[in-house]
C-alpha cells in the first residue's frame, strides 16, 4: 500500500504541476460592457459542449447540452469569435458588437474524417464512415427504452458478442466476442470512461466487478483494427461503458422499480453547472432475494466534477465507490437434478457469501492547444477487495468430513451433491495506479489531410491473495492455508496515423507496444511458511492496419488487419513453486472486410472476419470450470465468421411524429482448434492409471454458439407512451473440448481380453451440449414531459424459456425465469 500511494502522489504531483502552468498560461483578464448570447447548430440540431472564445486570447465558454452558449465582459474591439469542438470545422465569425441586439445563430459543419473515438450518435454510417473496423453502439436512448436488469442483456444486441449468464443480475461478467471464451471476460478489454476496470488489467484480468448498468449513458464496442489504441488485451475487443457529464441546468431524477423475486432498485442522481463547473452525483441501491439460487444487495455512487479551467482547457475528476453483497457461489445443479426440475431456484451452499468493494478515483485534462492539436491526460487509481467464502463439497457420499446435508438423487453416480463441514474463503485485494497522456494532432501531407493519434501509459498494480481454510461450515475464519502478493508494472506506447486521400479513400496503420514486468511471492504455502517467488517479462510489437473507401457519404466499404495480444497471467505464468515458466503472451492475427450503407429504407453493416490463434492459454481455475489453479495450452484456434446489423426506420408507416425501426443482428462464427492437440479420453481403472488420449483438431472450442440472432421493435408516440419487443437467440454450443454431444449418467465399457473398464462420470452437470434457447423480452413506458413523471413496465424471458446458460464454474446453471416488474421515476 505504501509503494502505491508513493508511485500515485508522484503521478499526481507532476500532473498538478502541468496543470497548475497550463492553467496559469491560459487564464486571462478580460472585462468590459458588451454581451452576447446564442446558440450553435449543426445539422439542424445544437451542438453541445463545444468551445465559443474571441479570437487570438483564451477569453470564452462552452456551450451547454442544448448548443446554448452566453459570453459577457467583451469590448468593442472583440469582432471575431471561434467556435471549436471535437468533431466539427472550427468556424471564424466576425460581429459588430455595437449593432447586436438578439441571440446569434452558429452553424458549424461537422468533421467526421477527423473523429479520434466512436461518437455515440448520429447516423451509423455516417459518422462511423471513416473509422477503420466494425463498430457496435448502444445509445442511450436503448438503454432507456431496453430498461435492462443488467448489462448484459443489452450487450446481447450486438452482433459477434456472446454473453453469459451466470445469476441473472450480470454482477459477473461473462462475455466472449466471435468465438472466443467468455469466461469472466478474461479475453475482453472493459473500459469504463476510458479507464480499466478489471481487478489487475495485465495479470488477471478476470471481470469480478461489472460496472452498474444503470448509471451508464452510453456503450462503445470496439472490435477490429481500432482497438490497438486501447491495452492490454486487443484480442477480442474493447467495451467502454460511458457516464453522463454534468448537465448544463439544474436537473436530477428519482426513480424506483420493484418486481418478481423480491427484486428492489432505487436511484437518485443530481447535477448542474455554476460558474463554468458543473458536478453529478448518482447513487443507486439495488437488490434481490431469490434471482434463481442468488440473493445480493448493492449500493453503487459515483460523484463527477467538470470544470472549464479556459474556453480551451478543462479538468475532470471523479469518485465511485461500490460495495456488494451477495451469497454467489460456484456448484451448480447436477444433470439429473436439471432433468427432473423444481431444483432451479435451489440455495446449495447458502452460508456461501462474496464480498465486493471498490474505490476508484481519476483526473482528466483536456487541453485544445490549437484547432488541429489536442492533448488529453488521464491519471487513476483504484482498490477493488473481492472476499469468497465458499462452502466445500462433493458427488461422493463416502467423502469425509460430510455435514450429512445432501442435494440430488444417490442413485445416480455424482447425480448428488454432499455438502462437507469445512469452507474456503478466498480473500483477493487489489491496487491498481496509471496515468495516460494522449494527442491527437491534425496535418495536411503531400496535400492530403491526416491525423495522428498518440500516446502513453504507465499502469501499477498489485495483488493480496490468502487462502484460508474454515475448521466448519459457515465459518468465517480458520487457517491460513496460502499467503501471497503478485506485482506487475506496465508501459505501453501507441501510434495510429490516419491519411485521407481525397473525400473517399482513407489508410490507417498504427502500433502499440507493451511492456509488462510481474512477480510473484509466496510467504506461506500449504500450511507452511516459506519464501518462494519468482519475476518474469514480456514484450510485444502490435501492429495493425486498415483502410476504408466511400462511395458516398453513406456507403462505403473497410478492411483492416492487427495483431492481437494478451500478456501471461501472472499467477499462471509462475508457478506455486516459484518457477517462471516463461510464458509467451497469447498472440493472433484478426483481419475483417465490411460494408457500411445508407439505403434510406435501411442502415446496415456486414463484416467478414477471421481470427488465428498462434498460441491460446487456457486457464484451468475453478471459474473456468477446472480443478484448481495453473493453465493448459491450447494450441491453435481459427476464429472465421459473418456479423450483419441491419436498422429498417419504420417512421414513414406511422402517423406524423412517431418513432419507430425494425432492427436485427445476426453472427455466425465457426471457432475451432486448428493444430494438433491431445487430451485425455479416457482411464483405465484396473489399477494401472493408464490414460487414453485424443486429437481434438477440428473440435468446437467451448463456449462459443454458432449462430445467434436478435432483434428489436420499437414504436414510440408523440405523446409519451412507448413499446419495445426484443428477442433473442442463442444456438447450440459444447461446453468442453471433447465436443461432448450429450451428457450420459454412466459409461461402463469392458474389453473382452484385457477386462479394462473405462469410465466417464458426466452427471455431475460440468460437460454435455448447451441446447438453443430463445427469449422474448418486452419493456413499455409512459412519460408525461410537463411533470417530468414517468412509468415503466417490463416482462423479461415472456414464454418462461428454461434453458441452462451455463455449467460453468461447477455445474449447471439455469437461465432467469420469467421476470416482471414495474417503475416510477421523476425528472426534476
Amino acid at each position: 500500500m505504501k509503494i502505491l500511494r508513493s508511485k500515485l502522489l508522484k503521478c499526481l504531483s507532476s500532473y498538478t504541476l502541468v496543470l497548475w502552468i497550463m492553467a496559469s498560461l491560459a487564464v486571462q483578464a478580460h472585462e468590459s460592457g458588451f454581451s452576447i448570447s446564442g446558440q450553435v447548430n449543426s445539422q439542424g440540431k445544437g451542438v453541445p459542449f463545444v468551445a465559443v472564445y474571441v479570437e487570438g486570447t483564451s477569453f470564452g465558454t462552452i456551450t451547454d447540452e442544448e448548443g446554448n452558449f452566453f459570453l459577457t465582459g467583451l469590448n468593442s474591439n472583440d469582432t471575431q469569435i471561434i467556435v471549436k469542438g471535437m468533431g466539427y470545422k472550427t468556424a471564424r465569425i466576425d460581429l459588430d458588437l455595437t449593432g447586436l441586439q438578439s441571440k446569434i445563430l452558429i452553424e458549424i459543419e461537422p468533421d467526421v474524417k477527423l473523429l479520434q473515438q466512436v461518437v455515440v450518435s448520429g447516423s451509423r454510417v455516417g459518422v462511423l464512415r471513416f473509422l477503420p473496423g466494425s463498430v457496435g453502439m448502444i445509445t442511450s436512448d436503448d438503454l432507456i427504452t431496453v430498461n435492462p436488469v443488467s448489462g448484459n442483456e443489452i450487450l446481447r444486441s450486438i452482433p459477434g458478442v456472446h454473453v453469459v449468464e451466470e445469476e441473472g443480475a450480470g454482477l459477473r461478467t461473462n462475455i466472449g466476442i466471435r468465438g472466443l471464451d467468455p469466461d469472466k471476460s478474461r479475453n475482453v478489454l472493459i473500459l469504463e470512461d476510458g479507464i480499466p476496470v478489471a481487478l489487475a488489467p495485465y495479470g488477471e484480468p478476470e471481470m469480478y466487478f461489472t460496472p452498474n448498468i444503470d448509471r451508464m449513458h452510453a456503450i462503445e464496442i470496439l472490435k477490429g483494427n481500432g482497438s490497438i489504441l486501447f491495452g492490454p488485451q486487443t484480442i477480442g475487443g474493447v467495451i467502454n461503458y460511458i457516464t453522463a457529464d454534468p448537465p448544463a441546468a439544474p436537473s436530477g431524477k428519482i426513480s424506483v422499480t420493484g418486481g418478481d423475486l423480491g427484486y428492489f432498485n432505487t436511484r437518485v442522481n443530481y447535477g448542474n453547472t455554476q460558474n463554468r463547473t458543473g458536478y453529478l452525483v448518482d447513487f443507486t441501491r439495488k437488490q434481490a432475494e431469490n434471482f434463481g439460487p442468488t440473493e445480493f444487495l448493492l449500493h453503487d455512487f459515483n460523484g463527477k466534477i467538470l470544470t472549464e479551467l479556459s474556453p480551451v482547457s478543462q479538468l475532470g475528476v471523479k469518485l465511485s465507490i461500490y460495495d456488494e453483497v451477495s451469497n454467489s457461489t460456484y456448484v451448480g445443479l447436477t444433470q439429473p437434478m436439471f432433468d427432473a426440475g423444481g431444483f432451479d431456484d435451489l440455495r446449495i451452499a447458502p452460508d456461501d457469501v462474496l464480498k465486493v468493494r471498490r474505490y476508484g478515483a481519476s483526473i482528466n485534462h483536456r487541453y485544445m492547444v490549437s484547432s488541429d492539436f489536442r492533448i488529453n491526460t488521464t491519471a487513476f487509481a483504484y482498490t477493488t477487495t473481492r472476499n469468497w467464502n465458499r462452502q466445500d463439497f462433493s458427488y461422493s457420499a463416502t467423502a469425509s468430513n460430510l455435514t450429512g446435508i445432501s442435494h440430488g438423487f444417490a442413485d445416480v453416480k455424482d447425480g448428488a451433491i454432499y455438502m462437507r463441514n469445512s469452507t474456503g474463503q478466498r480473500n483477493r485485494q487489489f491496487e491498481v495506479a496509471g496515468i495516460e497522456p494522449r494527442i491527437h494532432y491534425s496535418y495536411a501531407v503531400a496535400g492530403s489531410e491526416a491525423v495522428l493519434d498518440a500516446g502513453a501509459r504507465f499502469l501499477y498494480e498489485r495483488a493480496f491473495e490468502q487462502r484460508v481454510d474454515g475448521t466448519s461450515a459457515g465459518k468465517l475464519s480458520g487457517n491460513l492455508r496460502e499467503d501471497e502478493i503478485r506485482t506487475g508494472q506496465a508501459i505501453s506506447s501507441y501510434l495510429q496515423n490516419k491519411i485521407l486521400v481525397g473525400e473517399k479513400l482513407s489508410f490507417t496503420t498504427g502500433l502499440r507496444a507493451e511492456r509488462f514486468q510481474y512477480e510473484r511471492e509466496i510467504m506461506r504455502l500449504n500450511f507452511t511458511d516459506t519464501l518462494l517467488g519468482a519475476s518474469s517479462s514480456v514484450f510485444e510489437i502490435i501492429p495493425g492496419a486498415g483502410i476504408n473507401y466511400n462511395f458516398s457519404e453513406k456507403t462505403g466499404v473497410f478492411a483492416g488487419i492487427h495483431r492481437g495480444f494478451a500478456p501471461p497471467r501472472t499467477k499462471d505464468a509462475i508457478t506455486s513453486g516459484g518457477e517462471a515458466l516463461l510464458l509467451d503472451a497469447e498472440k493472433s492475427w484478426s483481419s475483417e472486410l465490411g460494408l457500411r450503407a445508407d439505403l434510406n429504407m435501411a442502415q446496415f453493416e456486414f463484416t467478414l472476419f477471421h481470427m488465428d490463434f498462434s498460441n491460446q492459454v487456457i486457464p484451468v481455475s475453478e471459474s473456468s470450470g477446472g480443478a484448481g489453479s495453473g493453465l493448459i495450452n491450447g494450441g491453435e484456434t481459427r476464429h472465421s465468421g459473418l456479423e450483419a446489423a441491419v436498422l429498417i426506420p419504420l417512421e414513414k408507416a406511422l402517423p406524423a411524429q412517431w418513432d419507430a425501426f425494425l432492427g436485427l443482428n445476426a453472427t455466425w462464427v465457426r471457432s475451432e482448434f486448428s493444430g494438433d492437440r491431445f487430451v485425455v479420453w479416457r482411464t483405465r481403472t484396473d489399477g494401472s492409471n493408464e490414460r487414453e488420449y485424443i486429437n481434438i483438431k477440428g473440435n468446437k472450442t467451448p463456449y462459443a454458439p454458432a449462430f445467434s440472432l436478435s432483434g428489436s421493435l420499437y414504436a414510440q408516440s408523440p405523446w409519451g407512451l412507448g413499446l419495445r419487443l426484443s428477442g433473442n437467440y442463442v444456438g447450440e454450443q459444447y461446453t468442453d473440448v471433447l465436443n461432448t454431444d450429450q451428457v450420459q449418467y454412466w459409461i461402463d465399457l469392458e474389453a473382452s481380453d484385457n477386462q479394462y473398464r473405462y469410465t466417464q462420470a458426466t452427471a455431475n452437470g460440468r460437460i454435455g451440449k448447451l441446447d438453443p434457447y430463445f427469449v422474448i423480452n418486452l419493456s413499455a413506458w409512459y412519460k408525461h414531459q410537463p411533470t417530468g413523471l414517468g412509468v415503466n413496465f417490463a416482462v423479461k424471458n415472456i414464454t418462461d424459456e428454461r434453458y441452462i446458460s451455463t455449467r460453468r464454474p461447477q455445474g449447471i446453471r439455469v437461465g432467469l425465469p420469467r421476470f416482471i416488474s414495474a417503475g416510477i421515476s421523476l425528472d426534476f
